[in-house]
Formats: C-alpha cells, structure tokens, sequence
C-alpha cells in the first residue's frame, strides 16, 4: 500500500455535506445590526418592501435576501442548539428522579440484561443513563480524511479496541449515528493513532516523529474548525478521539490551547502523564485475534481452580522488575510469575486455571491483561500506579478486582491468602457478571464495551452546556 504523506490526510468536504451548518454570516450585508426576534415570521413580515417606498435596485434585493437568509441561518442554529441542550437537560432529570426515588424507567425488553448489584457504583442512575443514552445521545463522525490513516483502525492485537470502535461508529445502521452534524451532542475525530504510527513511523525518520503525528491532528482540527462552527463553538468540549496506542496522549499534549477542551478517550489512562478523568475516558485494552472477537467463558470453577495467582509477560520497567524480583523464581507453589511459557502449556488455560490474575503496569499503565483475566473468571490483581480504571464512573471496581499497591509487592501473597474463601466466591461471581462490558460484539449489544466506552463520552459531554448563541 502506497503511503501517504501528510499533505494527502485531509480530504475535500463530501458533496452531500453542501449544506448551511449554522455558520455566522462572513460579511455583515446589513448597514445596521439587527436583533432578533424568537418571532421569525413578524421579523420575516417586516423586512419585506412596503408598497408605498419607492422600487428597490437589484443590487438592493440581493442584498435584502442574503441578510434574510443569514438571519434564518442563525436563528434556525440557536434553535437546534437549544434543543439539543434541553434533550440533555430532559436527560439529566431523569437520571436524577431515578437517584432520588431509587428506581428506573427502562424501556428494556423483559428477558433482556440490566445491571444490578453491588459492581455498581449506582444501578438506577446507571440503567437510566443508559437508557437515555441510547434514546437521545447523537455523534457525528466527521467525514474528512481517507483511509487508512483515518476512518480505519486496527482490528486485531493490543490495539483492536480502537479498530473496533472506529468500525462500529460508520457501520450503516449505528443507532447513535447522527444524520446531520446540526442534530448531533457529540463529534468523533476518527484519527488512527496506531495506523498513523504503522504507516508514517520508520526508525530512520525517528527523530520529530511525534511532532509530525501531533502535526496531523493540528490540521484535521484546523479544516474541520473552518469547514464547520461546531469546533468553535464549544473549543472542542464536545469532541472526542480515540486511542489505544502508548503514544495517544501525546497528539495532544504540547498544544493545551487547542487540545485543553478534548475529551481523549484513552487505554493509557495515566494521571502522571496528563490524563483527567473529569474530563478524559479510560477504555479497556483488549488483545484480539485475527479478523474475529475475543472469547469470552466462564473459565473453570472456582473450586477447582488450583493456582492461587498467575502472570506471564515480559520483565521490563519498574513495576514488573520488582514482580519478577520477589516472585519470579518461581520457587512458590502458589504464586506463578512467568516470562515465557514452555511448549506443554498453554497461557489461557493457566488463566482458567487460576483465582486471582496479576495484571502488572508495563512500559505503560495500560494493558490487555485486565480483559484477559475477566473474559475466563479470573479475578483482576491490579498492580499499578496513577492508573484510572475503565469505566470507574459506574462500575466499582474494589467488588470484582484486587488493587495492589507496587510498594506491596513484597506482600502479595500474604494480601491474597487474607482473602476468605467466602468472599473469593462472591467476587469470582461478580467478574463473570460484569463480563458483559468488557465484551466485544459485531454490531454493538447494550451494555458491551463499545457502548461503556460511549456511555463515559455520554456522561462527559452532560457535564459541558454549550452557553454561546
């Protein structure tokens, strides 16, 4: 495939995109400023010429028009914001009356999941979020760009998360696809980190690499903020992008001015390295395979589930070096800590084969290794620092997962061992019922991790009203 050069990212605005987009008018055609009325058709009956004055020229008609025309435009476009900010409002409320009087209004089929127990943080205000959610919540995908930097992602390894969500937002039939961009709450950047990195990145070229990509996300903002009001309009509050990559929360980090608005939906969800949880999205990294989905089972039973904790994986950076240097000689019986497995055994079956599963920080915070120990039942021991975890608006994590301070490494077992049988059980209970939200499904299912990922989207941008008419 033939690489492209930053010059050919962005392409032109489609034909069908030919339209009015509640854009100022860029020459004031009227002598006089005019305010408007909310009445339009009083203002609409006032400007036509009264019988009695004297004939207009044609160049006086034009512009009698034209002014007319840019007054519909505005007031047409403060109207659609309006009504976009009180569908927000409308939404607000019920997920408020569903907190006060502790139940919900679903519109949920009988039979079909709901997510109640105590994983969750509120499930009234969550199921009823998400049912407004997916009644009212509308994202335009910006149309800009070409394949395969934008518009396409990987679909397969520790990035699939980001391909995924990107082909599910343009598959023809996402019910939370706006039609038109005037009607939408939210805009998606549909920028590849991963594919920008795949096709531009050679080591020769190294050096001002990541001035190069964070060059390319400049000037995707640059010509949809001049295509369209609706990055000026908010300095991009309700705008998101997606990534997976290690490299994802550096497009934005050299230029707070442009960037400081963005709502990055990120795996790498380091608060040491700029992310803001008020503001940003911590998704889930999953390891896919080839052109399919994860498996997602119950695993074995936990009781007969032999390995007490488990972890393979590569011995580098600080958090792994100290793993390795307490538990990797492998001489406990009940903590295995692995490099590299031998030819007899198998990775997924030593998972299965385990209650708790260590999921160590890398060269990153982020890792697939959360997702792998949920898909088989295996209890997630989350060693890491300054981490947010995926979708911690709603789910509690501490009734599913163990979270282990580095500085504890030393006391791993005795922490795991203080476990009592009793409560093992009902957290092994809870990973396999909040599996659901870390699963993939081709198309999007309610509650899967595609529609987590929006629903943290969704309750960012509830925070953020757009003021300026």
């Amino acid at each position: 495939m033939k690489r492209k050069n930053e010059t050919q990212l962005v392409g032109k605005s489609p034909a069908s995109h030919n339209h009015h987009h509640c854009l100022h008018p860029p020459v004031n055609l009227m002598s006089t400023s005019i305010i408007v009325s909310s009445q339009l058709p009083h203002f609409q009956r006032r400007l036509r010429p009264s019988p009695r004055r004297r004939r207009l020229t044609s160049q006086s008609r034009l512009h009698h028009r034209l002014a007319l025309k840019s007054v519909v435009l505005k007031v047409g476009c403060r109207r659609k914001k309006l009504a976009i900010e009180e569908q927000l409002a409308k939404a607000r409320g019920k997920i408020h009356k569903a907190i006060v009087e502790k139940r919900f209004a679903s519109n949920q089929k009988n039979g079909s999941f709901i997510p109640i127990g105590t994983m969750y943080k509120n499930s009234f205000a969550f199921v009823q979020s998400h049912t407004e959610m997916m009644k009212t919540f509308k994202i335009w995908t910006y149309k800009e760009g070409d394949i395969p930097l934008m518009h396409n992602g990987p679909m397969k390894s520790i990035y699939s998360a980001e391909g995924h969500f990107i082909e599910e937002m343009e598959r023809n039939g996402n019910p939370l696809a706006a039609k038109h961009p005037d009607e939408a709450h939210a805009f998606f950047i549909p920028i590849s980190v991963a594919k920008i990195v795949h096709y531009l990145f050679t080591p020769a070229e190294a050096y001002g690499f990541l001035e190069r990509m964070q060059t390319i996300f400049e000037d995707y903002i640059d010509i949809i903020s001049q295509r369209y009001p609706y990055w000026n309009r908010s300095n991009g509050a309700d705008h998101f992008f997606v990534s997976c990559h290690d490299w994802g929360p550096i497009v934005s980090r050299n230029n707070p001015k442009l960037f400081g608005n963005l709502i990055r939906v990120l795996c790498n969800a380091n608060t040491s390295e700029g992310f803001i949880p008020m503001r940003d999205v911590s998704m889930t990294e999953i390891n896919g395979p080839y052109n399919s989905i994860p498996n997602v089972s119950g695993g074995q039973s936990p009781h007969n589930r032999s390995i007490l904790a488990f972890f393979a994986g590569g011995n580098h950076d600080v958090v792994r070096n100290k793993l390795f240097q307490h538990w990797g000689s492998n001489e406990d019986n009940d903590i295995h800590v692995y490099t590299y497995l031998q030819e007899n055994q198998n990775y997924t079956e030593l998972l299965s084969g385990s209650k708790y599963c260590l999921c160590p920080s890398g060269y990153e915070v982020a890792s697939a290794r959360i997702t792998e120990a949920i898909y088989v039942g295996c209890i997630p021991v989350i060693i890491k620092n300054q981490y947010v975890l995926p979708y911690s608006d709603v789910l509690d994590w501490s009734q599913f997962s163990v979270q282990v301070p580095v500085m504890k490494i030393p006391d791993l077992k005795r922490i795991l061992e203080d476990i009592p049988f009793s409560k093992y059980l009902e957290m092994q209970k809870r990973v396999l019922e909040v599996q659901k939200h870390f699963t993939v499904h081709i198309p999007a299912e309610n509650y899967d991790v595609f529609h987590m990922i929006l629903h943290s989207v969704w309750l960012r941008r509830m925070n953020i009203r757009l003021l300026k008419f």
